[in-house]
């Protein structure tokens, strides 16, 4: 078969030819649209949130950040990655079958496709910043740059797709431009926050990464260090966070900050003790707080980028 994972049958005999909806679907993988289109929210909210007259836009945005861009690179990075995931999650679409031969490949270019599309629409600097995050998904699953071998570029590749850019894209949709230099401030330093989440997301593919030579933190580092390095990652930004807040005259917003800080240090603490076991765990809880932040600090900074005063 090409694509030559497995094969699926239906009615228990015959080779599944065209992937069903529901398999489609599956491969855009929708749980992970949440965290860019909450970033893209952040940012819409950093600039003052929208008009009513530009809300059509701004779901327009959501759609680029969430099923389009962030769907196309996970077709892209299960094409590419078909080999370790009939490793590490055989169930997956393109290893089982159901996605069978090229479709995989056919539907990660077919979103390319629409997601540039609809990011030409919305503007230049919306088209750039897409084709950014889109030409980053490229690298880092397709050969022959494959980011994702190395753990530290891998990581900080997911990053900034699932934050940084998002954020900027929506300042930029409100803000008709380049956002305040603020906004690029926050969306920078939760960018860095993230790699931190990224690397706790590689420990549910160890074995898969180590038999195929895909270098990620855990895999390099090992569970213990590599867990110490991402609450480090995630604490350390946040805390430069806090402290331009207090600096640019926002003490509620630093203190609120601070607070959900604070709580995933302690939550850190328990992640250490276990970080293999727990790290599922963390992603759950203290990631939550992490994104919880992310709005506060957006909510902090919007008066500051429309020029009000705070």
């Amino acid at each position: 078969m090409p694509g030559g994972i497995g094969r699926a049958y239906a009615a228990g005999s015959r080779p599944v030819r065209v992937p069903s909806p529901r398999a489609a679907l599956e491969l855009l993988k929708p749980i992970t649209w949440f965290a860019p289109m909450w970033a893209f929210g952040c940012g819409v909210v950093s600039a003052g949130g929208p008009a009513s007259h530009s809300l059509p836009v701004v779901a327009v945005g959501l759609l680029l950040a969430g099923p389009l861009v962030c769907g196309m690179s996970q077709a892209v990075n299960d094409w590419f990655d078909r080999h370790v995931d009939a490793i590490n999650e055989p169930d997956r679409p393109i290893p089982s079958g159901r996605v069978p031969g090229r479709w995989g490949l056919g539907i990660a270019l077919a979103w390319t496709a629409a997601s540039l599309a609809v990011a030409a629409a919305l503007g230049a600097f919306v088209f750039w910043a897409a084709a950014l995050g889109v030409a980053i998904a490229w690298a880092y699953s397709a050969p022959p740059l494959r980011l994702k071998r190395e753990g530290w570029l891998s990581a900080t590749a997911c990053a900034a797709c699932y934050e940084g850019l998002p954020w900027v894209t929506g300042a930029a949709i409100v803000a008709g431009g380049a956002p305040d230099g603020r906004i690029l401030a926050l969306a920078g330093l939760y960018s860095l926050g993230a790699v931190g989440i990224m690397t706790l997301n590689d420990f549910k593919s160890v074995e898969g990464d180590r038999r195929m030579g895909i270098r990620s933190l855990p895999v390099r580092l090992g569970a213990a260090r590599a867990a110490r390095f991402a609450c480090l990652a995630m604490a350390a930004p946040q805390l430069v966070v806090v402290a331009l807040l207090a600096a640019w005259g926002r003490p509620v917003h630093a203190g609120i900050v601070g607070a959900l800080v604070a709580v995933q240090v302690a939550l850190m603490a328990r992640l250490l003790a276990d970080p293999r076991g727990r790290a599922p765990w963390y992603n759950a809880t203290g990631t939550s707080l992490y994104v919880l932040g992310m709005l506060a600090s957006a909510f902090a900074v919007a008066p500051l980028a429309a020029g009000a005063a705070p």
